[in-house]
């Protein structure tokens, strides 16, 4: 019989039995291969990795699927690989990798497009057929590649505030059978880009948001089926965007440069093998007498439809009122092909409510703190003027809340241009809101009339987590909105106030919980060039990235996102990739740190955020929350070189990683001396304080039951959780490692303030950035600085899924190669479930307890092992008699027994029942 303790005194008894399901059973002796990956993307075109990396998943009928070989082969065209004719590249290898195999064959040039494909064979000596062909495209990999020139437009330009945009355009003619089209397009500012009246692509806000004048990004269109032979015609609308206008705070703008700028080029490959390039060039015209009078990142867009040019973007249009151009000598050199996933419109959502305010405003309820953007349908007059302003929030008399927003405005203006139905977006701007106050609208406004549009990095949401309980699964909804609004191109730490800037301190702490959600491996990988491109010759990691606070940082727990989040994507992807190219980085920080901490290596003499926001720390009742920043900046100190320690292990780097493996045993002993007392408490009696030396394992062996016991009594003394940015993301972890798994599961279960889920009883959509953003008498935090979409607590994501739901990481085997499933049922919770979509394929764990019964079910995929954990397995026992003996068989023949109560298993789908007596 199986015995285990679950989250109380309480023992059960069990008697197993197992029900074993084939994975994704479709014929039999099924093997194949799917799922074909460049750099994490399908058919990427306009890549500029000239050594990149393929992947592919495996589906089998079979249990227990490994792969033993691989064969890949590459050509230049369809055809050529799949007849095996005319390879660049074949190679056949006895190997289990079937993630981030470097492609090795000739070195590609611009523009080129390689088509490849893959077999496999497994450990049941079966062959798969060919995959069917995949490719990858080639972007521009030198500045000589491109031929074409930077322009600006000659208009009158007051960059003191926000402008109207700029539009360029150039007729031309093709005058032969098109093959093939490229479209390579960047800017100084946004862009938007039309060919023969057709909008190209369905990303937005681009190029995106980098370190601008240190790397700056192109996209790569296939325009091929927007041409034709005869005239044809090409425009681009500019906005200020993040290149010039406002950013941060105290007006401040232009951080990037004052003049918006185009830089496209358009290769067209004829039928008969002939090539033409249209280029930015003196030959394009252009003028800001357009629709869109001004467009901002934080102010929001005004678009006076009268001023509508039709046709512009049109052959034949009459564009003998527009200026001609300037070329101008604006770098090329640090032109980078997107890296990132684009930024689109992701979701559609109707509203919900029309509200109507005491003195008369129409408010819509959206139902979602949502950001993006409104689509709005009106049938108005000519000079008919719209007016909506965005809030989050409504105060407690039913009025829109926009003090928190400091001084950005979120509004959007429209004015009708009369005729008929009128169908309006946004372009150069986006808004983080729930609620939206209309004004001037013509007519009834009805809920039809507006669309929100959703807007984000388009990220593969790859996890999925729910629970019997409501109200932590509106937990987890808030969790997954929060990224969406914050995961703008860079992660952001809030959507709608003048700031949405990329702080790392945020990002660092929440990268976990985002990649159990969504595929964040190449959003991750693309910020952090960003981070070491704005990092200071002395190794200092700027508060925020890309970094337009003039160089701040050097803040312990912010900084060591240089460290930290290429670990995690490295946990979670298998990446090493991103470990080797941000090496430089990491040690330049650990570097830094090492300078600003003394002879005994305690980091104390600089000023650091710490843990920030915790529980009212402002409050003298409660300074029982605070936490000395030294001690905290010597942990991450320690525990950054700890990382580089295994870090430089992984890549094969002896030398570097003898030395920080002593510089971290040094760091802690330091910790240890300073900051722990012989009887296990910390000078900083605090929840943080516990949480981040039990987490970073600087507290000795002997002492950690002690440790944590201190933090346990301080819970229940509280019987709430205290803990800031730094504390929050790991204390439930540590707790449930430590043995207080109850007293985790105390905190999630906990409605009052503080709590994760005060704010959902309050009908949050989104987590807030305050414990009490909003009390529960519907009046606010502090205004200058209290976003209701934050993601920063939103980090207790990583344990519903690793400890609830019970799937986690093996960093011995990193991206999910070998699967830890450990449930903790606990809380109350009758159910639980996770889904997680590996770089192997899909990975789950769900359970379930009724009555007598509790039912486990746990998805393995192929070319991957698990191991499975029971609930309470240091109790673990089998019983032999006859009804458990065929158990015990079963077991035995589909895995081993790692030891009490740890099963290991290969790939497949399996069913565990256990009866209570």
């Amino acid at each position: 019989m199986i015995f285990y303790k679950m989250c109380c005194v309480l023992i059960f008894v069990f008697l197993v039995t197992i029900t074993l399901i084939p994975q994704n059973a479709k014929a039999n002796d099924m093997l194949t291969v799917t799922d074909f990956r460049t750099e994490y993307k399908i058919n990427p075109v306009g890549i500029d990795v000239p050594k990149p990396r393929l992947s592919w998943k495996i589906e089998s009928d079979k249990q227990n699927t490994l792969q033993t070989a691989y064969e890949i082969k590459v050509a230049r065209s369809r055809r050529d690989v799949i007849q095996g004719k005319n390879l660049l590249w074949k190679t056949s290898v006895e190997s289990d990798q079937s993630v981030h195999v470097i492609y090795d064959g000739p070195v590609p040039v611009s523009g080129q497009r390689f088509y490849w494909q893959v077999k496999i064979q497994d450990n049941h000596n079966r062959i798969s057929e060919w995959s069917e062909p995949a490719f990858w495209e080639m972007g521009l990999l030198s500045e000589e590649d491109w031929s074409a020139n930077w322009i600006q437009a000659r208009v009158e330009d007051d960059t003191a505030q926000s402008q109207p945009a700029q539009y360029f355009r150039k007729s031309f003619t093709l005058d032969k059978e098109v093959q093939s089209a490229r479209l390579y397009i960047t800017a100084h500012g946004l862009y938007e880009v039309f060919i023969n009246g057709e909008r190209v692509g369905d990303q937005v806000l681009t190029p995106g948001w980098t370190s601008y004048n240190k790397r700056l990004q192109y996209q790569v269109y296939d325009v091929t089926d927007l041409l034709q032979p005869g005239e044809q015609a090409i425009g681009a609308v500019l906005g200020d965007g993040w290149y010039r206008g406002y950013l941060g705070w105290k007006d401040n703008r232009n951080i990037y440069g004052k003049r918006l700028a185009l830089l496209a080029q358009l290769k067209v490959d004829y039928a008969d093998n002939s090539r033409e390039t249209i280029l930015t060039d003196t030959s394009w015209k252009a003028t800001n007498k357009g629709p869109i009078l001004m467009s901002d990142i934080y102010m929001g867009e005004t678009c006076d439809a009268r001023k509508e040019m039709a046709n512009w973007t049109l052959a034949g249009f009459d564009d003998s009122d527009w200026n001609d151009v300037a070329v101008v000598a604006a770098d090329k050199s640090h032109l980078i092909a997107s890296a990132g996933p684009p930024v689109k419109i992701t979701k559609e959502i109707t509203p919900i409510n029309i509200l109507t305010t005491e003195d008369g405003k129409s408010i819509v309820d959206m139902g979602q703190n949502m950001v993006g953007w409104l689509r709005l349908r009106v049938n108005g007059r000519a000079g008919d003027t719209i007016t909506m302003r965005h809030a989050e929030v409504l105060d407690k008399e039913g009025n829109l809340y926009t003090k928190n927003l400091r001084t950005a405005k979120q509004t959007i203006t429209y004015i009708c241009k009369g005729g008929g139905e009128e169908l309006f977006e946004p372009r150069f701007t986006f808004q983080g809101f729930r609620f939206v106050e209309v004004s001037g609208y013509p007519g009834e406004l009805k809920l039809s009339s507006l669309t929100g549009m959703v807007v984000h990095s388009d990220m593969d949401f790859t996890g999925r987590f729910s629970c019997s309980d409501s109200l932590i699964n509106q937990l987890q909804h808030n969790i997954e909105w929060g990224l969406r609004g914050n995961f703008v191109d860079v992660p952001t730490d809030c959507p709608q106030r003048d700031e949405r800037l990329g702080w790392t301190g945020d990002a660092q702490v929440f990268a976990s919980t985002a990649c159990f959600n969504v595929n964040a491996a190449s959003f991750y990988a693309k910020w952090m060039k960003d981070l070491a491109a704005d990092q200071g010759a002395d190794g200092k990691v700027t508060d925020v990235v890309p970094d337009v606070l003039n160089g701040n940082g050097g803040h312990t727990g912010w900084g060591d996102a240089a460290v930290i989040v290429p670990w995690t994507v490295y946990l979670n992807y298998g990446d090493r990739q991103i470990l080797q190219n941000q090496y430089e980085s990491m040690k330049a920080w650990i570097g830094y740190m090492e300078t600003r901490a003394d002879d005994d290596l305690i980091w104390q003499q600089d000023w650091h955020y710490g843990d920030w926001l915790s529980f009212d720390d402002s409050h003298p009742a409660y300074m029982g929350a605070y936490t000395e920043t030294d001690l905290i900046a010597t942990a991450y100190f320690a525990y950054s070189t700890g990382l580089m320690y295994r870090i430089a292990e992984i890549l094969g780097k002896r030398e570097d990683a003898q030395r920080f493996k002593t510089l971290a045993e040094k760091s802690k002993n330091a910790f240890i001396a300073e900051f722990v007392t012989p009887n296990g408490r910390l000078v900083s009696d605090t929840q943080t304080a516990y949480t981040l030396a039990l987490a970073m394992d600087l507290i000795p062996d002997s002492l950690r039951p002690a440790a944590a016991g201190y933090l346990n009594h301080n819970v229940n003394s509280f019987k709430h959780i205290t803990t800031g940015f730094l504390g929050t993301p790991l204390i439930s972890q540590v707790l449930t490692e430590n043995g207080y798994t109850d007293t985790a599961y105390m905190l999630l279960n906990r409605k009052e303030y503080p709590s994760w889920l005060y704010p959902v009883t309050m009908g949050a959509t989104t987590i807030w950035e305050r414990w009490d953003g909003m009390r529960p008498d519907s009046t606010f935090q502090d205004h200058r600085m209290n976003s209701f979409n934050h993601y920063a607590y939103g980090a207790i994501g990583k344990w519903l899924y690793s400890t609830v739901a019970g799937i986690d990481i093996d960093a011995e085997k990193p991206g999910y190669k070998h699967i830890i499933i450990h449930p903790r049922p606990g809380g109350g919770l009758t159910s639980a479930q996770a889904f997680i979509e590996t770089v192997y394929g899909t990975a789950a764990s769900q359970w379930k307890i009724s009555e007598d019964q509790m039912i486990l079910e746990v998805t393995v995929p192929a070319n991957t092992t698990a191991e499975i954990h029971f609930p309470g397995d240091k109790a673990v026992s089998l019983n032999a008699d006859s009804d458990g003996a065929d158990d015990v068989k079963a077991l035995t023949e589909i895995g081993e027994w790692l030891r009490k109560g740890v099963l290991k298993l290969g790939s497949g789908h399996y069913r565990f029942q256990t009866n209570i007596e």
